[in-house]
């Protein structure tokens, strides 16, 4: 019995200044918020006990918002009370396990890593060329709150199929 193909939904990430994610992933990225930001303080509620499911007894409260992208996609931006939220030390520990990335797809590779480092974030790299005579390219960058960003110039099934 095959299995049901899945649709990709959204990502999540930490942010140490949630009012300020949400309007540099606006502003930078082009992302529309949806919802929020939205509050859940560990009351009882059903929205509390549901997160306490998720992130344990004890994180009293966080606040979250919900962007999306053009295509439908979504980021869900975090930021907790307890324990406070803190910036990574390394932000891109590829060699471990886990999330390591979330890409973007854009014509003008060049023209969003350059608007991501001129607004609070960085280029983690040089525009590199997958395929030349595709005309396929990516770059890595950085959020200001360490999240990285693989900025794509084609759709990620065109680039890799």
């Amino acid at each position: 019995m095959a299995s049901q193909p899945s649709v990709f939904s959204h990502v999540g990430t930490t942010v140490t200044d949630l009012p300020r994610a949400i309007e540099w992933y606006q502003e930078v990225m082009g992302l529309y918020l949806l919802r929020g930001p939205l509050e859940v303080v560990e009351d009882g509620t059903p929205l509390a006990v549901a997160a306490a499911q998720i992130y344990g007894v004890g994180f009293q409260r966080f606040r979250f918002a919900h962007l999306c992208g053009a295509d439908g996609l979504g980021v869900e931006l975090f930021q907790f009370d307890s324990p406070p939220t803190t910036p990574r030390e390394n932000s891109f520990e590829f060699w471990r396990t886990g999330l390591n990335h979330f890409a973007v797809t854009t014509r003008d590779i060049d023209a969003l890593a350059d608007r991501i480092a001129g607004n609070g974030g960085r280029r983690r790299s040089p525009t590199v060329v997958i395929d030349a005579d595709k005309g396929y390219s990516i770059a890595y960058c950085e959020d200001p709150w360490g999240t990285v960003i693989e900025v794509c110039s084609h759709p990620y099934a065109q680039i890799w199929a």
